[in-house]
């Protein structure tokens, strides 16, 4: 027998009760993130939000045996001598013979003796081996390592499967500020409801892989977004919010059977296929690869996360998104660069990196839209070191510690 709705409420925050703060999120990057706490009225962010998203819409050793051959030439005698007949000539050539003999070697010699031998190829200088970095875990039936490197070698696979093309060219009444807006709204929601990371990462391809597909209204943007983050958080919380959440935080701008309706709809045309590769997954892979500390990690989540706003970023691969991340952040915390182990379980070299790594920083030192600060709001709180508050680097010096890689 279904219970009332305030009883499901209640079953809903009890079960969610023994989530984990953001501290314990950031206490070690290899555990996953689905629990966390209910945050107090004091946090940044305060209690839910509930609003409309759209309220603020804005040749060496060749000459070596040529010489040899000469002076054997010399040795032999000359073809006037072979004329003299008398015996005392003959003598004295014989004698000559003898003493020039004992100069000059045979002309066998020079070919043994004088020439240079081949030279050996250089010694390499020791490469550093590559580091298993699932071998610390293979005990642990909870880290799958056995199956890691197969795992995301699998999603580096998807990712042509999951190439956004520019959408925007056939929306006749969306833009990409407006993508800006909604992305923005979307990143309170996460904070309010304390989902997962990985769920605003995958609710946003959600949303570019819908509109690629289908024209939208501007009107029905936001019920587009919240569905989006509905769905993915049935695939990745283990207790997601109800319909009714959802409702609420959009301040009852849609019923209930539109977004019943719209969840449908996306789901029908993205074909259920909604395992979709995300750079967050791969920034903690790579983390991992670099023995990055936790503030390090947080500040390559604080880049990789701005870029989920520009619509520029969207087609980028995820895999090299997250690679330019960390990278840019090593960089920043002058951690060093790219090492062996990053390149072989990411797949890019430091120079596949560089022109991406550029325009973060640029991102980050000039961000496109200054009235959407939820990210930066986000990350400016001390539970994550306060990363958006730091420097960005200098383009010039940038540059110059990427040649030197």
């Amino acid at each position: 027998m279904p219970l009332p709705r305030n009883a499901k409420m209640l079953s809903t925050k009890q079960s969610r009760a023994g989530k984990v703060g953001p501290a314990a999120e950031n206490a070690n990057p290899d555990k996953e993130e689905s629990c966390q706490a209910k945050r107090s009225p004091s946090s940044p962010q305060g209690g839910p939000k509930k609003r409309s998203a759209f309220g603020d819409i804005t040749n060496a050793h060749k000459n070596q045996v040529v010489a040899g051959k000469k002076e054997a030439v010399k040795v032999a005698p000359h073809k006037a001598q072979r004329a003299h007949a008398a015996l005392g000539v003959a003598k004295n050539n014989e004698i000559n013979l003898k003493k020039s003999m004992k100069k000059t070697p045979p002309t066998e010699a020079p070919a043994e003796l004088k020439e240079d031998p081949v030279p050996e190829e250089p010694v390499p200088a020791q490469v550093p081996a590559v580091e298993n970095i699932d071998k610390e875990q293979l005990g642990d039936p909870y880290a799958n390592a056995e199956y890691a490197k197969e795992i995301f070698e699998y999603m580096r696979g998807r990712e042509e499967k999951f190439v956004l093309p520019d959408y925007m060219e056939k929306q006749p009444d969306i833009s990409g500020d407006m993508r800006a807006i909604l992305v923005d709204w979307m990143v309170e929601v996460q904070e309010n409801f304390e989902l997962n990371h990985e769920t605003l990462y995958l609710a946003v391809k959600l949303v570019d892989h819908y509109l690629v597909e289908v024209v939208s209204m501007r009107d029905k943007l936001q019920l587009i977004g919240s569905t989006a983050i509905l769905i993915a958080s049935k695939f990745e919380e283990r207790c997601p919010p109800c319909v009714d959440d959802f409702l609420y935080i959009c301040d009852d701008a849609y019923k209930r059977e539109e977004l019943i309706a719209m969840e449908m709809s996306i789901l029908s045309t993205l074909k259920f296929d909604i395992n979709i590769p995300i750079p967050y997954r791969f920034l903690r892979r790579f983390a991992k690869c670099a023995r990055a500390t936790m503030e390090t990690l947080t500040l390559a989540r604080f880049l990789c996360e701005m870029t989920l706003q520009e619509y520029d970023y969207a087609r980028e691969s995820p895999s090299k998104l997250a690679a330019s991340c960390l990278l840019l952040a090593l960089t920043m915390k002058n951690l060093g660069g790219w090492t062996p182990t990053l390149e072989y379980y990411s797949g890019y070299c430091s120079q596949d990196l560089h022109p991406l790594v550029k325009r973060l920083n640029f991102l980050l030192t000039y961000q496109p839209h200054d009235k959407l600060k939820a990210v930066r709001t986000k990350y400016s709180h001390r539970v994550f070191f306060e990363v958006a508050k730091v420097t960005p680097m200098d383009m010039l010096k940038l540059e110059e510690i990427l040649k030197s890689c």
